[in-house]
């Protein structure tokens, strides 16, 4: 309808607007300031960062209630990863929030979202341009797994701080002799990434042979 229609436009041109603020933020920060802003990325840009990874998890309700006619597990996967790693990894540990990991995941997530976004917008609107769409349905091909990889090793490097801080660890007295070791919950969710981000390479190149596919781009182009 086009309520729903205007709805999710009015969603994709905030989410658009917030990615873009930072990744705007982030590369005039870099040419300022050189190697010295990538320390502080997440002390300039956090905030914001956190309001659309937030903001990101209606777009799970959007499929659940039909509105959009996007995949449900795979974009589970990707708003959950993300969700993860910035709020329970990045977040909790000020040590980790330093890391130039940090600034690389950031750039890769802020780079996929404008993209993705603006090509959703204009979408909403009936509007198609062959280069947008085929940079939104190719770019994130190699850029998703570089930012799995990003995650992975945010995680590791947050592993030393878990153990020493005892952070998420919980050791319940008798007589329940329960514990959760929280590293070794993180160790075990490297496998999920890794098993996920196979899951979602695939489905990400099956919607690029659904929406570049010449009947597909000649449909458009008309």
């Amino acid at each position: 309808s086009f309520t729903m229609n205007t709805y999710l436009f009015v969603y994709d041109l905030m989410q658009f607007c917030g990615h873009s603020w930072i990744f705007t933020n982030m590369i005039i920060r870099f040419m300022s300031f050189g190697k010295d802003s990538l320390a502080d990325t997440f002390y300039s840009i956090g905030l914001v960062m956190r309001l659309c990874q937030l903001l990101s998890i209606l777009e799970i309700l959007h499929i659940l209630i039909g509105i959009d006619k996007s995949h449900l597990f795979p974009r589970f996967l990707q708003i959950t990863e993300r969700i993860i790693v910035l709020f329970v990894v990045i977040n909790s540990q000020e040590e980790v929030q330093g890391k130039y990991v940090v600034c690389v995941l950031f750039f890769l997530w802020n780079l996929l979202d404008v993209v993705r976004y603006t090509y959703s917008m204009l979408a909403r609107m009936g509007i198609y341009y062959l280069p947008l769409t085929w940079l939104n349905f190719s770019l994130c091909i190699p850029l998703y797994p570089l930012s799995v990889l990003a995650k992975a090793f945010a995680i590791c490097v947050s592993l030393p701080y878990f153990e020493s801080f005892g952070t998420y660890s919980i050791k319940l007295p008798f007589p329940f002799a329960f514990s959760i070791y929280f590293p070794c919950v993180l160790k075990m969710y490297l496998l999920v990434l890794i098993i996920g981000m196979c899951f979602i390479i695939q489905n990400l190149f099956s919607e690029r042979k659904a929406h570049l596919g010449t009947g597909n781009i000649k449909k458009k182009r008309s």
